[in-house]
């Protein structure tokens, strides 16, 4: 039995800032939360600066990092990068997909990540051939996060097909395991532990046939476990869809049973007012991830009208241009206030919800995400005294970490009451620039 007492300068207790907060954890769990405690208690370990409940990155390919700052030449659409990402994805093997994603999750934690929900497709080897172990590759990033030290949900994800009624590209080989039972079969083997969870996804209505998204569906609901898919990113998915099935691609998933409150919508950038209402309706989530969606010039989802019809929203780095969550939240703002030319969308509270309970909720870790008694002991920490965030006062501390903040001031983050990130430092991963360089640079060559 492991039990530690962290001395919080200032804590978000999910309504307001509290000054001087004792929190008592005990085996990864947080036991009691003491406020009013001016000063450290004795061995306590004293984090100074605001402390957030960890923060949830529910949304990562974490093969895209390689990309970062090698797709900005000249101009194109989401399509033309897809060609790229694809000529990354071919290279991946279960070793270099490890080494990368270890440095990748790490610097998650440097940037107060505690979980990330990965949206898992390439399982096989080259020419889809399975390895020795099928699900080699997943157990590849399971172990990465391990070593990282943060938590992980598997998304495990159905990718049969490259468009409605074709076959796999060559590309889309290793994604794809002939058909849906085949997925499930090999999907069922993955276990959990105690900081991996195992999920599905839906890749999008283009690549699982429509006779065939009641199976993952089934699995999920079975299992009781978090349900993921793209949706709507591109307009040329919907006319596709709309071709061939005469309904869009929400319609689709709610003809299927796919749409409910353990499934998470991803981007849900074009929709129409009826898609709106069945995804609210149904408590369907949705995952935005606005430094992507700008990056590839997906558009600007209606996340305000998505969550006012009663889809709760999580946030994601997805392709991993940037990895910062306070970003994200903020971008999720920002991006409504140049679609509307108004203000104030949601409160920075609201956003912090969104990349924390609602985002690990999302994740299937519901005992994630605040800081109170029996909650997961995983939390975070931003600096007040950088060139950011010096200057307003720790009572307004939630609009300073949304507004003002990064994942640069991020000091300290702490997964299952233990010490991932200290005073800026991994202490798991002692170089993550070097490691994250070494990675890349083994894919390229």
């Amino acid at each position: 039995m492991t039990t530690k007492t962290y001395w919080l300068e200032h804590a978000w207790l999910d309504t307001h800032v509290e000054p001087g907060v004792a929190l008592d954890t005990n085996d990864g769990r947080i036991a009691a939360v003491r406020t009013a405690v001016p000063t450290p208690p004795p061995g306590a370990e004293i984090l100074r600066g605001l402390t957030l409940p960890g923060l949830a990155n529910a949304h990562s390919h974490a093969f895209h990092r390689a990309l970062r700052g090698t797709v900005q030449v000249g101009s194109g659409t989401f399509w033309t990068w897809r060609e790229v990402m694809y000529s990354v994805a071919d290279r991946l093997t279960p070793e270099t997909y490890h080494t990368l994603a270890r440095a990748v999750y790490a610097e998650m934690a440097l940037a107060g990540v505690t979980s990330v929900g990965e949206f898992h497709y390439v399982h096989h080897g080259p020419g889809g051939i399975p390895y020795a172990d099928p699900n080699a590759m997943g157990e590849a990033l399971i172990a990465a996060a391990a070593e990282a030290g943060i938590r992980i949900t598997l998304l495990d994800t159905a990718y049969l097909s490259s468009g409605f009624g074709q076959p796999p590209t060559t590309h889309q080989l290793r994604f794809s395991d002939g058909d849906a039972e085949a997925w499930a079969e090999r999907s069922s083997v993955l276990k959990e532990r105690d900081h991996a969870r195992i999920g599905a996804a839906i890749h999008s209505v283009r690549a699982v046939p429509a006779d065939q998204l009641e199976t993952v569906a089934r699995w999920a609901e079975e299992r009781r476990a978090p349900l993921h898919v793209h949706l709507s990113e591109q307009t040329a998915e919907n006319e596709a869809c709309l071709e061939a099935h005469g309904c869009t691609p929400t319609q689709l998933l709610a003809l299927h049973g796919v749409l409910g409150p353990r499934t998470t919508g991803v981007h849900n950038t074009h929709l129409t007012a009826e898609d709106i209402s069945l995804i609210g309706g149904s408590g369907t989530g949705t995952c935005m991830c606005p430094t992507t969606e700008r990056d590839l010039a997906d558009g600007i989802g209606p996340a305000a009208a998505l969550q006012n019809e009663g889809s709760p929203l999580s946030l994601g780095s997805d392709s991993h241009a940037v990895i910062d969550l306070l970003e994200e939240a903020r971008a999720m703002e920002l991006n409504e206030r140049l679609r509307t030319r108004t203000r104030g969308h949601w409160t920075a509270a609201a956003l912090l919800r969104a990349a924390s309970a609602d985002g690990h909720a999302a994740l299937g870790w519901d005992e994630a995400g605040t800081l109170e008694p029996g909650a997961l002991a995983d939390f975070t920490t931003i600096a007040l005294d950088s060139v950011r965030t010096a200057g307003p006062l720790p009572r307004l501390g939630a609009e300073t970490a949304v507004f003002a903040a990064s994942a640069a001031d991020v000091s300290h983050t702490v997964v299952a009451g233990r010490h991932v990130v200290r005073d800026g430092a991994h202490t798991l991963v002692p170089d993550v620039p070097k490691a994250l360089a070494d990675a890349v640079e083994a894919l390229r060559a």
